[in-house]
């Protein structure tokens, strides 16, 4: 949802990851020099270990941070790929939920804006589609309504380890691409574009069930269940071709064994996946995915593999629980699933 009289941004933290995939020389720079021809006050934070960026946002948005100073930043700037986006917004759906109205607070804490520089760069792609990064940014640090704008958009909400879903969550082949990644030695989308069939030639479909708002979608041999969140994973694979960022609802697609794993890339990447037997998605407020064999689920969000002790994952919608800089109107063409995909749990409006 759009916020009414979207007020410039005026401080901004840049947390930048200096290991990024595809951080070129002088991009952080160019970022520097973007905000501050725009902003009161630029502060820059280079992380250095898992959980830096998320602990350099948390220090900066603190009551007592700008206590006297006036430099609590408005926007965070994360120069990365998804897995700082990750970070990013973990800091960010805490701090604002501290500040909530719920707890006494305005709800009026800072806002994310990305600069894409990892491997898929999927979080980037849901809010600017193609759009080159310095004319996004430049847009947003200028406040400029006619090209970017101020919106609150959903997030989900693992039940099981308490981590908040940006892009996706998903089980199977898409959770076994990032173990096979670990070993492609490419940068980019390229990196997701060779390591995903890689996986999918060894790849066994799970016996699964998915459930939506307490209904059964699916159940039986299952590829993947994707739950968002973003339409694109890995910045190219188009899974959720009807999810919408601030609806209150979280979507789903299930593909089941009519479905060859190795199919399933460029069935994604063509945005052909929905069009095929065997592929369902559904729509509601809190979806549910197990393995029914005992056995652990594989199963990741936002890029990141999560612990192998659980057989089933759950994952509820958080309405509008994060304020992001966007494009101001839809970029990507929509995909009339209508007539060719069963939708489950709550009804599309």
């Amino acid at each position: 949802m759009p916020i009414a009289a979207s007020p410039a941004p005026r401080r901004a933290l840049v947390v930048v990851n200096p290991t990024a995939g595809t951080l070129r020389s002088g991009v952080l720079e160019q970022v520097l020099r973007l905000c501050r021809q725009h902003l009161q006050d630029v502060a820059v934070h280079r992380t250095t270990h898992r959980g830096s960026a998320a602990e350099a946002v948390r220090a900066a948005l603190a009551p007592a941070a700008g206590a006297g100073a006036g430099v609590v930043p408005d926007l965070v700037v994360a120069v990365g790929g998804d897995g700082t986006v990750h970070e990013v917004v973990r800091a960010l759906a805490s701090a604002d939920s501290a500040d909530s109205p719920a707890a006494g607070g305005s709800r009026a804490g800072a806002a994310l804006a990305i600069v894409p520089a990892g491997t898929g760069n999927s979080g980037y792609r849901m809010l600017w589609a193609e759009q080159p990064w310095h004319q996004s940014l430049r847009a947003t640090v200028a406040g400029d309504p006619a090209r970017a704008r101020l919106r609150r958009v959903d997030l989900g909400h693992l039940e099981e380890t308490g981590g908040p879903v940006l892009l996706g969550a998903c089980s199977g082949l898409i959770a076994q691409g990032l173990i096979a990644a670990r070993s492609v030695a490419a940068a980019g989308r390229e990196k997701y574009a060779r390591a995903l069939p890689d996986a999918a030639a060894s790849f066994t479909p799970y016996p699964g069930r998915v459930t939506v708002d307490g209904q059964l979608l699916h159940e039986g041999a299952t590829v993947l269940a994707n739950v968002g969140g973003g339409r694109h994973r890995g910045g190219q694979y188009l899974v959720l071709p009807r999810s919408e960022l601030d609806d209150g609802l979280l979507d789903v697609c299930v593909v089941g064994d009519q479905v060859a794993p190795a199919e399933v890339a460029d069935l994604a990447r063509a945005g052909l996946l929905h069009t095929r037997a065997g592929v369902v998605h559904g729509r509601g407020r809190r979806i549910r995915v197990e393995r029914t064999d005992g056995l652990p689920l594989l199963f990741e969000h936002d890029g990141e593999l999560q612990p192998l002790g659980f057989t089933s994952m759950t994952v509820g919608v958080l309405p509008g629980a994060l304020a992001v800089w966007g494009a101001p109107r839809e970029e990507e063409t929509r995909v009339d699933t209508q007539g060719a995909v069963p939708l489950g749990g709550v009804a599309a409006p």
